[in-house]
């Protein structure tokens, strides 16, 4: 049985999703249906008897199939941050059909010749930016997903894309089943040793809900996390470690290193088939960096910078753990408990000192207080929109003036539906039709500590970056103010989405803003300007390390994909052989971080994973510019909001960077703020 309800707009308030009245059951009926829809709408525009034109052809193939996005964006959220086994069965079913129909329209011989007879003529069509950037997007979209090639090519292209749909479902799923599958019990009370009260209470009563005597531990942040900081006793440690660095690499049922093989042996073969040298050549062509060339002399560039920095670090971590602990030989379980014990040394600055100033609540209140001051934004919670979960909070966010502007939901605790890390997704894009411009609704989904029976939610300095960070990509969503839906909000270059949330992260580090909402959970003392100087200065602790931390992983991402994979047979080996260059500490042959590394086989960072270095050249460079003139320097709020947070992907990035700027990033400004230089 379909549901007509959720085939037309809906009649909710907002045209938010109906959460209350979907079941599981209706998802495949549903997207089935919507398909069937979307694949009419394709024939209309297929067997318009008129003239190709910008409008009955590109516009046309912009807006279709509205109700099968917005129905597979609400089944793909929730696959992410509440799912279950029915879910994702329903997944495997349905993202091969996605991938058919996806494939149904690029493939469509009529169709790009339509597509390509109103590219022909551009010269004379008398376009605006925007739309000259939709004509060139939607011809790629043809060109580089098949359209050119011959029948037998084009055959053997459905087949790599619905395979490689399955592929990454599937490498997905059995993390997710990893993550969940670990639990430890501790039932003897000396060795929560070093753990902060917070922690403890929370194992507690995890280990309650689940009629176990002791405390638990899992493999979600806010329990691994303070663990792997905290705790003294070291075997423990090394086994929670090895535990997470394992995932999907213990040659059972649920091991990824198949997946990994057939994942990136696949993509190179489609790219091949599509005339690219490799499937990195083939991502970048669309990217600001545009080859894999740039990114590799980029990440060398950066790598000869902080190596010499991550080395020197490396060894006084090692002096000060052998001092402290007589440790022989820092293994990968001891590197968060010595830093963080080392750094509280440095700079007397304990994360469980700073969090009583960091209650979820008003963290929030700060985020909404910020984009207030910066983009005259008012954030209102509301509760008369469904909620696909009790936790969710939802809000109707208007402008000074009263305009609607979006509809946001905030999804902060970890559950067993819900994948580990912190991301933004979108229910419904912005775009203008018929005169009107229909607003989005933004989500951002993270995984926090949860209030236990004594206390609210205190986050760790890192999760108010990370809040701050995922409202960054929020606000990119809501202030999007285009006309077509395919480059709206975040619908831009993969290497450039990262720069507004990168850059909302500079406001945790600041006095000014600190004081908006750092207040003491119990006193409600404005956090003591003493902890907000020591926050600033151990900004750039370890930044070194950080700095080839992160660049490893771009790099093992280039090595998958910037090559032929076919000689590859054994995932281990050749991952190890890759981080010969960057590795510290030393290896441990239990680990693997290609087997659960999501964001390159399951998300959509393949061939990308460097953009999180590339972003933060550009948001240091923007961030110095909000310096210059003032961290809530309206004009320079207002040109950043007109020119990057509204404008979406309605033109090259590097052309609105510059529009806001003035000029084309720095390096440097990375480089001072990181203390390389």
């Amino acid at each position: 049985m379909i549901k007509k309800t959720l085939l037309t707009p809906f009649k909710t308030k907002y045209n938010t999703p109906p959460f209350r009245i979907i079941e599981t059951s209706d998802y495949l009926p549903t997207i089935t249906e919507a398909i069937k829809m979307a694949k009419n709408e394709i024939d209309t525009i297929v067997n318009n008897p008129d003239q190709p034109t910008f409008e009955n052809t590109i516009v046309a193939l912009d807006f279709s199939g509205e109700q099968l996005d917005r129905i597979s964006s609400i089944f793909f959220n929730l696959n992410s941050a509440e799912t279950n086994e029915d879910i994702q069965k329903i997944a495997q079913e349905v993202s091969p059909l996605l991938s058919e129909f996806s494939n149904d329209i690029t493939l469509n011989e009529d169709l790009f010749k339509r597509v390509k007879a109103v590219y022909e003529s551009k010269s004379e069509l008398n376009l605006t930016e925007e739309q000259s950037t939709l004509l060139d997007k939607k011809y790629k979209g043809f060109s580089r997903n098949g359209a050119n090639l011959p029948e037998g090519k084009k055959v053997k292209l459905r087949e790599i894309d619905k395979k490689l749909s399955q592929l990454s479902l599937k490498f997905g799923e059995n993390v997710l089943a990893e993550t969940n599958k670990f639990e430890m019990l501790i039932s003897d009370e000396s060795d929560l040793s070093g753990l902060p009260e917070g922690t403890i209470e929370a194992a507690k009563q995890l280990a309650e809900s689940k009629d176990k005597e002791g405390w638990l531990f899992t493999l979600d942040y806010p329990s691994y996390i303070p663990f792997v900081t905290y705790a003294d006793n070291r075997e423990l440690r090394k086994k929670i470690t090895l535990a997470a660095g394992s995932k999907a690499f213990k040659n059972d049922e649920l091991d990824n290193k198949d997946n990994v093989l057939q994942i990136t042996k696949l993509r190179h073969e489609r790219a091949n088939l599509l005339g690219y040298q490799t499937h990195a050549h083939f991502v970048l062509e669309e990217r600001m960096a545009e080859t894999p060339e740039t990114v590799l002399n980029f990440s060398n560039e950066l790598l000869e910078k902080a190596k010499p920095a991550a080395e020197r670090e490396f060894k006084n971590l090692e002096n000060f753990a052998k001092d402290l602990d007589n440790i022989d030989r820092l293994e990968k379980w001891d590197g968060p408990y010595y830093s963080e014990k080392l750094k509280q040394k440095l700079y007397s600055l304990d994360d469980e000192k700073l969090k009583p100033y960091f209650k979820l609540e008003n963290v929030i209140d700060g985020a909404f207080t910020i984009a207030n001051k910066l983009f005259d934004l008012k954030f209102e919670e509301i509760d008369t929109i469904d909620k696909y979960h009790d936790d969710v909070l939802t809000y109707k966010v208007t402008n000074t003036k009263g305009d609607f502007i979006s509809v946001f939901y905030a999804d902060f605790f970890p559950r067993p539906g819900k994948r580990n890390g912190a991301w933004m997704t979108s229910y419904k894009p912005q775009y203008i039709l018929n005169g009107e411009n229909s607003r989005p609704h933004v989500s951002i989904v993270c995984n926090f500590t949860k209030p236990t029976k004594t206390k609210p939610s205190l986050l760790t300095f890192n999760e108010v970056t990370t809040l701050f960070h995922e409202f960054g990509h929020a606000l990119h969503g809501m202030l999007a103010n285009t006309t077509y839906p395919s480059i709206s909000g975040t619908s831009v270059f993969w290497d450039f989405v990262e720069l507004p949330s990168q850059v909302m992260e500079n406001w945790c580090f600041e006095k000014e803003a600190l004081e908006l909402f750092a207040t003491h959970y119990e006193t409600g003392e404005v956090i003591p300007m003493e902890l907000v100087k020591k926050i600033k200065e151990s900004a750039t602790f370890h930044e070194g390390m950080q700095t080839l931390r992160q660049l490893s992983f771009g790099l093992l991402d280039m090595s998958w994909h910037g090559q032929d994979p076919i000689q590859i047979t054994d995932v281990k080996a050749f991952e190890t052989e890759i981080f010969k260059n960057t590795s510290l500490y030393p290896e441990t042959k239990e680990t693997c971080m290609s087997t659960a590394f999501s964001h390159i086989f399951q998300g959509g960072y393949s061939s990308g994973y460097y953009s999180y270095k590339w972003a933060e050249v550009l948001d240091a460079d923007a961030f110095e510019y909000f310096k210059e003139e003032g961290i809530f320097n309206k004009t320079v709020a207002t040109k950043f909001k007109d020119n990057v947070l509204s404008r979406g992907g309605t033109e090259n990035p590097m052309t609105l960077y510059k529009r806001f700027r003035g000029q084309e990033p720095k390096p440097e400004a990375l480089l001072r703020r990181a203390g390389l230089i």
